[in-house]
């Protein structure tokens, strides 16, 4: 296969894997309000909040920041603007790093994996978040990422995904009003039950902008090879402009051969 098939079809693959990103993106934040309200309709209750219930985290304390890549090339400047975020990073604070493109020498790296581990290696990150938010390690979760926008707009952001307000994340549904009247029976650790469904809502946040960094990815890798079929495209139209003009020269050189021919062959006739 030449260079410039090879270019197409990741070009091709490249606008595929955006609208797969779209897609994922709109599932994971249905998933995401139900589970806001489904803590925020707990922590709400009348009967819970007689408890009081507290989802507080510690001040001072060290932050676990999640820096999301990218496994592959093509992409331009991709990841280097992940890297200024990575370097300007506090060394007391754990990172996590998702993509073999980030290099992995820098100091207090929980967790390392490859973009394309993800989607069955994210309870890693789980156990991590969990642990953090019930032996109370950090005072936030940031995520940085390339964030979409459009085909046009894609930037770095830093995002905090916890702590989180959920005091004003019931609908305006009336029903749903409704929840923090009801009567619970709890079997179990109350808390624990309620950090896990945080930590829950956090893994949904840190896969969105995983796909939202998918998105944005794809979209520098469909333009780099645009880009890259644009100037092959030129190179070899360039090339047949020197062929067809080579061509030219050796029949001209050919007409102008014969017709020196001709000339001779007529002078030796007179």
């Amino acid at each position: 296969m030449s260079v410039k098939n090879v270019v197409k079809v990741m070009n091709f693959h490249a606008l595929l894997r955006v609208n797969d990103a779209r897609s994922r993106v709109k599932k994971a934040y249905e998933y995401e309000r139900e589970l806001k309200y489904v803590i925020s309709s707990v922590i709400n209750n009348r009967i819970f909040i007689q408890s009081h219930l507290s989802l507080e985290f510690p001040k001072n304390e060290k932050e676990l920041n999640i820096y999301i890549g990218s496994d592959l090339g093509f992409c331009n400047n991709f990841n280097s603007d992940i890297i200024s975020y990575l370097k300007s990073d506090d060394a007391k604070n754990d990172k996590i790093i998702i993509g073999k493109k980030i290099k992995s020498n820098f100091e207090n790296i929980v967790l390392y994996m490859d973009k394309e581990s993800f989607p069955k290696e994210y309870n890693k990150i789980f156990e991590i978040v969990l642990d953090g938010v019930l032996n109370k390690k950090y005072s936030k979760i940031n995520v940085i990422y390339i964030h979409y926008y459009n085909l046009n707009t894609q930037k770095v952001i830093k995002r905090t995904i916890l702590p989180v307000d959920f005091k004003d994340e019931l609908s305006d549904d009336q029903n749903r009003k409704k929840s923090v009247e009801d009567d619970y029976v709890v079997e179990g650790d109350i808390m624990y039950i309620i950090w896990s469904l945080v930590t829950t809502y956090v893994s949904t946040e840190i896969k969105i902008a995983e796909a939202w960094s998918w998105a944005s990815e794809n979209v520098k890798r469909q333009a780099f090879t645009s880009e890259s079929l644009k100037k092959i495209e030129e190179r070899e139209e360039e090339k047949m402009r020197k062929d067809r003009k080579e061509v030219k020269k050796k029949k001209f050189a050919i007409i102008v051969q014969n017709n020196n021919k001709k000339i001779a062959n007529k002078n030796k006739e007179e």
